[in-house]
C-alpha cells in the first residue's frame, strides 16, 4: 500500500507546477494601491477630504481577466493584458463601481466596499475567467487597486454578478489594518 501512494504522488507533484501556472492570477491590494494612498492619489468616497482641492469620490471599474492571465500584487495600472474580449456584452475596462459609502474604521481597521454589486448583463465570455482588477478610472493613469479572484467562469449569453461583502473591517472588499 506504501507503494501504492508513493507512486501516486510523484505524477500529481510532477503536474501540480504546470497546473498552477495556467492559473496565475493572485488576490491581492496592488502594491502601487499602497504607496499611492500614501500620495493622495485616491479618494475612496466621502466629501471629508482637506487634501484634495476637489471633494467628490474618484470613479472606479471592476475589469474582468482570463485564468491565463497574470494579475496580482505588482499591477500598477489598468491595461488590457489578458482582459475578456470585447464581445458577448464585454466592453474593455469593465463595469462601473458604486462607493456610496466613505472608507470606515472598526477598531484599527480601515475598510470600504463598494454599496452594490456589479452586474454583467447577457454576457458571453471569450474564455474562463477568475479575476477582477478594481482600478481607479478617473485619473489617466487608470491606477491599479486591487485583484480579486474566483472560481473560474466560462458564460454564455447569462448575467454574471459580483456579490460585494459586508462593509466592516472583517469581510470589506479593501481593508487595511
Amino acid at each position: 500500500m506504501k507503494r501504492f501512494f508513493r507512486w501516486l504522488m510523484v505524477p500529481v507533484a510532477a503536474y501540480a507546477e504546470r497546473f498552477l501556472l495556467l492559473y496565475a492570477n493572485s488576490q491581492a491590494m496592488t502594491s502601487a494601491f499602497k504607496r499611492d494612498i500614501l500620495k493622495g492619489f485616491h479618494n475612496l468616497g466621502g466629501t471629508d477630504n482637506p487634501a484634495r482641492s476637489v471633494n467628490t469620490s474618484d470613479a472606479y471599474k471592476l475589469a474582468l481577466y482570463l485564468a491565463t492571465a497574470s494579475r496580482g500584487a505588482g499591477d500598477t495600472v489598468y491595461n488590457t493584458t489578458g482582459e475578456l474580449a470585447a464581445t458577448g456584452n464585454y466592453v474593455a475596462g469593465g463595469e462601473a463601481v458604486t462607493l456610496g459609502t466613505p472608507p470606515a474604521l472598526d477598531s484599527t481597521t480601515a475598510h470600504v466596499t463598494p454599496s452594490a454589486s456589479v452586474t454583467w448583463t447577457d454576457l458571453t465570455s471569450s474564455g474562463a475567467f477568475d479575476a477582477a482588477l478594481l482600478y481607479n478610472d478617473s485619473h489617466a493613469t487608470k491606477y491599479a487597486v486591487s485583484v480579486h479572484t474566483f472560481a473560474s467562469q466560462s458564460i454564455t449569453a447569462a448575467d454574471f454578478t459580483l456579490t460585494m461583502p459586508t462593509n466592516d473591517g472583517t469581510t470589506g472588499l479593501i481593508r487595511i489594518a
